[in-house]
């Protein structure tokens, strides 16, 4: 299956790949672990999550690019692939090379289990685990010196034998270097999590900037067949109180949307709901037909609606959309 070469593929690169009516795959950080002489490299490991259905835009526009095909045909490329999927599911294991195999247990629910042998932290890409044999320790001699003195004194020869107390070897501070070792590996660990953490999200705001000029361009593009209407001749009021209308946008906000309505009073009350919830609502700038848009958040920084949209998405499971206010 070439899309399930692409899923493998996409979890080298990111936390979360979304198959659009199907499921996510998820992969989750496991630290390094020493059990019984066995040492195991850090790794990431893959779930499986069904209710993760809605489509972030990761995989169609990954899929269009090495097919070389435009985004909508990829997009229907992806739905008979997942098609098929659901009607093998029903009567066969579904096989996923190098990511895992899923299956319908008695109940009919979906159970998957990770492949194992693949590795997804690009950090610790080629470490294998590998057991050390435990170190045998060497019994130390004990050496025995004899010295003969002769006595001037009285002519006598006498042999006087010593026998010194042998010092025990030193031993060697081991406990010493395994705490400095400790120290640079969570060090270590602890600057691959923060660069790795700024690469995924830089990754979520290209993915979703694309996905939004995706939607710009499927828009402008889009003509209708409306036949023909007739003129109907409709009052406007053009003294539109400031109160009414959406806030006054003088430079770029970021806004993740949680939704849209036609009544004032509505967006309000919502906007007030989401506030005793603890998120920083705002009423957002209203959609050219009119709508009021209720929004979690309105931010300054691209980065901080993008980790916000994702939280409410994948974290809260509640839908939310993310908006450029210009």
């Amino acid at each position: 299956m070439v899309l399930a070469k692409f899923i493998q593929e996409l979890l080298y690169q990111h936390e979360c790949v979304t198959v659009p009516s199907f499921g996510a795959f998820l992969t989750r950080t496991v630290e390094a672990r020493v059990v019984n002489g066995a040492f195991s490299p850090p790794q990431k490991e893959v779930t499986f999550n069904r209710l993760l259905v809605a489509n972030d835009g990761v995989l169609a526009h990954y899929f269009a690019k090495r097919n070389k095909i435009s985004y909508e045909m990829a997009l229907r490329t992806i739905e008979k692939e997942v098609s098929s999927w659901k009607k093998r599911l029903n009567t066969q294991t579904l096989r996923f090379p190098g990511v895992g195999e899923m299956h319908l247990n008695e109940e009919k629910k979906l159970v998957f289990s990770p492949w194992g042998k693949v590795n997804f932290d690009l950090l610790s890409y080629g470490l294998k685990a590998f057991h050390r044999n435990p170190i045998k320790e060497v019994p130390h001699f004990k050496e025995t010196k004899i010295i003969s003195i002769m006595s001037e004194a009285n002519n006598n020869e006498e042999d006087l034998i010593f026998t010194p107390e042998p010092k025990d070897p030193p031993k060697e501070n081991n406990s010493l270097r395994y705490a400095i070792i400790g120290i640079a590996g969570i060090a270590l660990l602890a600057v691959a999590y923060y660069f790795s953490d700024q690469y995924v999200t830089t990754q979520r705001i290209e993915q979703q900037n694309l996905a939004q000029q995706q939607i710009k361009s499927n828009v402008q593009q889009a003509s209708f067949d409306l036949g023909s209407i007739s003129t109907v001749d409709v009052a406007v009021n053009a003294n539109v109180t400031p109160e009414n209308a959406g806030p006054v946008v003088d430079k770029t906000y970021y806004s993740v949307i949680a939704g849209s309505f036609r009544d004032l009073e509505n967006a309000q009350q919502k906007i007030a709901s989401l506030a005793e919830e603890g998120f920083q609502s705002a009423l957002a700038q209203s959609s050219p037909d009119g709508f009021y848009r209720a929004a979690f958040g309105r931010f300054a920084t691209k980065r901080e609606a993008i980790n916000l949209l994702y939280f409410i998405k994948y974290t809260l499971k509640e839908e939310a959309w993310y908006l450029v206010e210009q």
